[in-house]
């Protein structure tokens, strides 16, 4: 049997949930090869792993140092450089041709035996299978954000993906100390799909003037017990990034996820969220919202 753990494990795409999962993955001792596009993202993607690690470290979450973990990061634009690995998570944004050429560089560059895997939200992981090699071994593992704090990975079976791929992503998500829920390939999966509805309803109570997204927010939490607010995410995750994965939605499931006006007013508008330091909440102040 393979060890639980691959000893390399590829991670194509060094945004924040592609970083966020490579150092989840060197934190618990794989070596990791993170492709980017460009020099300049291949710089800012090794800075994101890089505080993250020292994090790791500081508030004593890490067995090992920085320079011990740091050691097994390589981060490069050359997909050639995933020949070794056993797992690869292609972890780019949802844009549906440029996973599909990402997932067939990947296909190109691994050995037969690797495991592909996609960290999509939303798209049928039967259908992004077309773009593998070998379809059997290629499944969804869906991350969440912050990858470091959040317990939940989805992995996500395709019409043609083998049990034994199924049970093998599971023992890597258990080494990870994260919880695995097992999805059959539906669109939106489980969480993006109840997600995704809540965060619409709430838009369309701001949209109505039911609520303020305060008071919206502080009805799911207190009464609820959510974590955060469904408009708060919002804004954590991407107003854009909501968008795109409501009209995909909207697309395969019908008009209840038909992105409202507000939404799409405030994408126009540059108004995505943490990001671009404004969304539902203003966040210029800098973390936190002001």
């Amino acid at each position: 049997m393979e060890p639980e753990m691959p000893r390399h494990v590829g991670v194509v795409g060094g945004g924040r949930m592609g970083s966020g999962i490579a150092h989840a993955f060197l934190v618990c001792g794989s070596s990791m090869t993170l492709i980017e596009a460009d020099a300049a993202r291949v710089a800012a993607a090794r800075d994101g792993v890089m505080h993250a690690i020292r994090g790791s470290v500081a508030r004593g979450r890490a067995v090992e140092d920085e320079e011990t973990i740091a050691a097994r990061l390589t981060v490069v634009t050359d997909v050639a450089g995933l020949a070794g690995c056993g797992l690869v998570i292609e972890a780019v944004p949802e844009i549906g041709e440029l996973k599909h050429s990402v997932l067939q560089a990947i296909s190109a560059a691994v050995k037969p035996s690797a495991i592909i895997a996609s960290n999509t939200s939303s798209m049928s992981i039967s259908e992004l299978a077309g773009f593998v090699t070998s379809p059997e071994r290629f499944l969804g593992l869906h991350f969440f954000n912050p990858v470091p704090a959040s317990q939940l990975v989805e992995v996500v079976v395709g019409r043609e993906t083998l049990p034994a791929t199924v049970d093998r992503a599971r023992r890597i998500v258990e080494v990870l100390g994260k919880t695995a829920v097992t999805i059959n390939d539906s669109p939106g999966f489980a969480s993006s799909r109840l997600g995704v509805l809540l965060g619409l309803e709430a838009i369309r109570m701001v949209e109505e003037g039911v609520a303020t997204p305060e008071d919206i927010d502080a009805a799911m939490v207190l009464g609820y017990k959510h974590p955060i607010g469904p408009l708060k995410l919002t804004d954590l995750v991407g107003l854009d990034v909501r968008l795109g994965i409501a009209d995909y939605l909207a697309s395969r499931l019908g008009d209840r996820f038909a992105p409202p006006r507000l939404l799409r007013d405030k994408v126009a508008r540059g108004e995505l969220g943490r990001k671009t330091g404004h969304g539902f909440y203003d966040w210029s102040a800098g973390d936190g919202p002001a």
